[in-house]
Parts: C-alpha cells; sequence; structure tokens
C-alpha cells in the first residue's frame, strides 16, 4: 500500500468556530465553504426535484383514498430492508395498514421485481406495486404486472439501462431527465422521499383532516435513514450527511425503534455515543447477514418492532445469523486464497482482475468475499456462486478509477448475450452468466479492466491528512474528530501517518495485532485488524510508519485514546 498525504484544496480558513485541525481536514475534503457543512434538516434538497415524484405521489394517494392494498416488493440487503420498513411504518403513521411487503429470497426468485414475485403480489391481492431499492432493471417483471392490472411504481437508485421499465411512476435520481443534484443518494432515501411527498399530496386532498389522524412528521424516520444510507456505502455528500446527521441525532437521543437498540445492546454498543462506524460495522453486517443466509424478513421485523423483548430476540437471531456469515466468509475466503495459489496468483504476479467460482461458494456470501479479496490484492474482483444447474451468479467489487458496471456494459457491448443479466454501480456490481461461458467471460473481463487500467496504481493509495505530533494524539481531539461529522465514502474519516517505536506487541483473537507504541517519550495503544500472522508479531522489527485513525477506547471504566491502524510499514 502507498501512503500519500492529501493536499488543502484552499487556504483559507472554512470557519472561525472549528477546530484548526479539523478545518484544514476539511479542506482537504474539497470544503470551501461553511454552507457546506450544514447538517439541518431544513437544508435538504425538496423532493420536487426528483423526476416521476408527483406521478408516484399522486398514484399512491389514490391507492390510500381507495383502499386498494400495496406491496412493497424490496431488496435482500440493509438498503432493501430499511426502505422496506420506512415504507411500513410511514403507511402506519398515515393510518393506513392495507399494505404487505416481499423480499425476494435471493435462492428462489433472484433480485427484483421478477415474473414470479408478481405473481406472489397478485395472488395475495396486490393492486399496486411499490418497489424499493431495485425496479429500475426489472422490464419483465412490470409488463407482467401491467398485463395482470396491476399497477407499478418504481423507487430505486441503481443505474438504469437504456431501457427502462414501462411503469406507471419511476422515481430514480439515475434516471435520464433528472435534476435532482444527490445522484449518490441511497435507496431508502428515495423512500423517504417519496412517503414525504405522498404525505404532502394527502394532505393537500385533505386526507388527515377527514380522517381526524394528525399529518406524520418524516423526521421520525431519519434513523432508519441513516443507517440504510451508511450500510449502503453510498457517498457521502452534503444532502447524505444531512440525511445521516439528523438519524444519528436521533439515535444518540433515544429518539429510534426498538430494534436498533436492541441490535446495539447486544454488541455491546452504547447508543448515546453512535457514529457511522457504528452503523457501518455493527447494525449493517446483522442486518445484512439476514438476507445473506436466511430471509430479510428478520432484519425488517426487527426494524418494525416496537416490543424491546420481542425486538430482543429479533436482535439475537441476527447476530447468530451473522455469526454463520462470518464463518462461511472465512471458509470461502481459504477456498479463495488457495484456488489463487493453485494457479499461481500472488501480490506479484497478477491480472487485471480476479475472477473465481466454486460450486460449493455461498451464493449470500460472495459479494463480502469479493471485497475481502478486492482489498487484499487492489484489484476488480467477481466471485460466482451456483444460480441453477446452468447459471452461475457473481457478485463484483471494484477500485477507484475502474467502474465495474460500465466494466460489464462494455463486455455486453462486445459480446451480446454472453451476460444474462447485470447491474450495480461504479464500485459493485451483480451478474449472471452461463457456466460454459466462465473462460470466456473471464478473458473479457481482464481485456476490457486492462484497457481501463492504463496509469492508475497498480496498488492501493491510503490517503493521509498529516503526521499527528505526539501531544496532539489525545481524547479531546479524538472526539472532536469522530463526532464532529459523518464520515463515510467519499467523505473519508481523518487518517494519519507518523513512525513509531514499538514497546510491545501481539496477537490478540486470533488476527488481530495489539500494539503499544511510542513517540517523543509518549505511549499509545494501538490496534490492527486481520494482520497476516506469518509476519506478525514481528520481534525483529523497533521502528513503524503506521497509517491510523484516532479512536476512543473504554475498557473496564478506563477511557484512552486508541490508534486503529491501517497499514504497517517496518522503518529500516
Amino acid at each position: 500500500m502507498l501512503i500519500q498525504r492529501r493536499k488543502p484544496c484552499s487556504s483559507e480558513a472554512i470557519t472561525q468556530d472549528s477546530h484548526p485541525l479539523l478545518d484544514k481536514i476539511l479542506r482537504q475534503r474539497g470544503i470551501s465553504d461553511a454552507s457546506e457543512l450544514s447538517t439541518q434538516a431544513q437544508d435538504l434538497l425538496h423532493y420536487k426535484h426528483l423526476k416521476g415524484i408527483d406521478a408516484a405521489s399522486s398514484l399512491l394517494a389514490d391507492a390510500v383514498e381507495a383502499e386498494q392494498k400495496i406491496c412493497i416488493v424490496g431488496d435482500f440487503d440493509a438498503d432493501g430492508a430499511t426502505s422496506t420498513a420506512l415504507c411500513i411504518l410511514a403507511l402506519a403513521e398515515m393510518g393506513y395498514s392495507n399494505v404487505f411487503y416481499i423480499v425476494p429470497n435471493r435462492f428462489d426468485y433472484g433480485y427484483g421485481l421478477t415474473s414470479p414475485v408478481v405473481d406472489l403480489a397478485h395472488q395475495d391481492g396486490a393492486e399496486v406495486i411499490i418497489t424499493v431499492d431495485n425496479g429500475i432493471s426489472s422490464i419483465e417483471g412490470v409488463k407482467h404486472a401491467n398485463s395482470l392490472g396491476l399497477k407499478v411504481i418504481v423507487t430505486d437508485h441503481h443505474l438504469p439501462a437504456e431501457e427502462v421499465p414501462d411503469a406507471q411512476a419511476i422515481v430514480n435520481p439515475n434516471q435520464f431527465g433528472c435534476q435532482f443534484p444527490s445522484k449518490h443518494i441511497a435507496g431508502v432515501g428515495v423512500a423517504f422521499y417519496v412517503m414525504s411527498a405522498l404525505k404532502n399530496e394527502l394532505q393537500n386532498r385533505g386526507y388527515f383532516v377527514k380522517k381526524q389522524l394528525k399529518a406524520p412528521n418524516m423526521a421520525n424516520f431519519l434513523d432508519i435513514v441513516a443507517i440504510g444510507t451508511v450500510a449502503d456505502v453510498v457517498t457521502l455528500d452534503k444532502n447524505n450527511r444531512i440525511l445521516v446527521h439528523q438519524g444519528i441525532a436521533r439515535i444518540r437521543a433515544g429518539k429510534t425503534r426498538a430494534g436498533v437498540l436492541a441490535i446495539l445492546n447486544i454488541a455491546n454498543r452504547d447508543y448515546r455515543k453512535l457514529c457511522t462506524s457504528d452503523i457501518g460495522f455493527v447494525i449493517g453486517p446483522r442486518l445484512n447477514a439476514a438476507g445473506r443466509l436466511e430471509d430479510m424478513s428478520y432484519g425488517i421485523e426487527c426494524l418494525m418492532c416496537t416490543n424491546a423483548s420481542a425486538a430482543a430476540q429479533y436482535a439475537a437471531d441476527l447476530d447468530a445469523l451473522n455469526q454463520s456469515r462470518r464463518e462461511i466468509e472465512q471458509s470461502m475466503r481459504d477456498d479463495a486464497e488457495a484456488a489463487l495459489k493453485q494457479i499461481q496468483v500472488d501480490k506479484h504476479n497478477m491480472p487485471a482482475s480476479l475472477v473465481l467460482y466454486r460450486e460449493d461458494f455461498h451464493q449470500g456470501v460472495v459479494g463480502i468475499v469479493a471485497g475481502r479479496l478486492k482489498e487484499a490484492y487492489y484489484r476488480p474482483t467477481i466471485i460466482f456462486a451456483n444460480e441453477d444447474e446452468h447459471f452461475i451468479k457473481g457478485s463484483a467489487r471494484s477500485i477507484d478509477g475502474i467502474h465495474i458496471r460500465d466494466m460489464l456494459a462494455r463486455i455486453d457491448a462486445l459480446q451480446p448475450n454472453l451476460i444474462k443479466k447485470f447491474g450495480g454501480h461504479a464500485m459493485a456490481a451483480g451478474l449472471s452468466i452461463a457456466k460454459h461461458d466462465l473462460p470466456q467471460f473471464q478473458t473479457l473481463l481482464n481485456q476490457v479492466v486492462s484497457e481501463a487500467s492504463q496509469g492508475l496504481p497498480n496498488e492501493a493509495i491510503i490517503y493521509s491528512d498529516g503526521e499527528l505530533l505526539s501531544e496532539q494524539i489525545n481524547l479531546e481531539l479524538a472526539s472532536t474528530l469522530k463526532f464532529a461529522l459523518p464520515w463515510g465514502q467519499k467523505f473519508e474519516e481523518p487518517q494519519f501517518d507518523g513512525e513509531f517505536e514499538i514497546v510491545n506487541q501481539r496477537i490478540v483473537g486470533q488476527k488481530h495485532l495489539k500494539l503499544t507504541v511510542a513517540s517523543n517519550k509518549q505511549y499509545f495503544d494501538a490496534i490492527a485488524f486481520n494482520v497476516d500472522v506469518k509476519s506478525w508479531p514481528n520481534n525483529s522489527a523497533k521502528r513503524i510508519r503506521l497509517a491510523y485513525k484516532l479512536d476512543i477506547n473504554e475498557f473496564r471504566g478506563q477511557t484512552s485514546v486508541q490508534l486503529m491502524v491501517n497499514s504497517i510499514e517496518l522503518v529500516e
């Protein structure tokens, strides 16, 4: 890995109120004006900028007034779960209960609004279908719904192909002609805007007055929006930062779901000190585990649960599923590493991309394993598992500069019909191909990625905000940085680099390196997760260069600053 220090984009202070170091860090993130730092709800973008929002809210209001049965069709990840729960809860707050949800089991129905899923909804009496976090690629599913007389409203955020579904309304900031400035909003954010527009449409029609109901405060759902936004690892632009900040503030104040509190409790996290990393590493993985291994309804029901005892049981189930997911993931990673070794692929002999398939790979975990290998080898990676007897389903993860969905689109243009279906984002995508086409697909992927990689670095770059003086490494600064703003994708948490002497070192929890390091005669605790145990501990190492983040460690009533290590280099 290469450590590269960021350069400030301007020399002028953004605001006189912020910590000087924080001000510098924000300028290094491209922030040049204090208005860009607003986390006030009043500064959220208005839903009116979303193409199709008027048609969607009008159709939904008609359905509510006519008491038509509504089916929410979600995706089987945390974004899909939060989107589904939000819609059910928001409609309930509007006094509407003639609604149910379907989240297709990935092993039986695959992704999105397929024709079999439409049949399920129709059999259960649905008259209107709302897709959340999916639907923009469901051409056949929407066509089938139309043939049955069902109305379909697509809400999604994934990149559309040239052809889009013939739905009654489509709300997707990335569809052609949409002027909504935040193209990185998560599916749950789109669902939030659609429900907000529906509330206003019903208010304009006098619905709440006629029903003698109080119109819901949509801010009450921002805890769910924050969870889905962070868990889906979308870019934290200004609008997403506001959504996340407002949601986290509600959770810290205890104004959140019983299920959210239960998940945090089982993970021994204090909701009053929640930050984005807690969503990313605690809540998100547990929700995702349900969709990866079993049924995402576990996660959805946990989010919607109002009883603390029932929520605790849902959280325990999710925690157990997440533990099983970790075990499956580790086994698959070991198998993948062995397969790479067998074909003599290592860090010194790397193809442009990595493609692996085994019949015993678990379909629900391929995305995580692809991500781990991408991080280890810094190559776009696709891991395939069986979809059925003839087809395999892959999950792709990419590196900076390689838009993986565009790579799949390029292959589709070069060899039409090689890929059965595909979709996704710049950094993650999914696809299906015939099993016998895997060698040809692998050759073409290496070709298009090799062409797109010209001029890009061959190893990961760790961006540092500079070196801290030993006296700056303290609890006050750690707390200031941790809670200043929501940190996340493309708005990375502050990271520093510097040289330290090793005082002691040991492995904890099988693969984690616990260190005590010294700088200028001051001592600090540090921890590096998932190190190569063949290389560490290294008793011959005396001085090291670390890339690290400041964190707050609480243990047995004692609070201290801790270095969360991202990279270790030996200093000769």
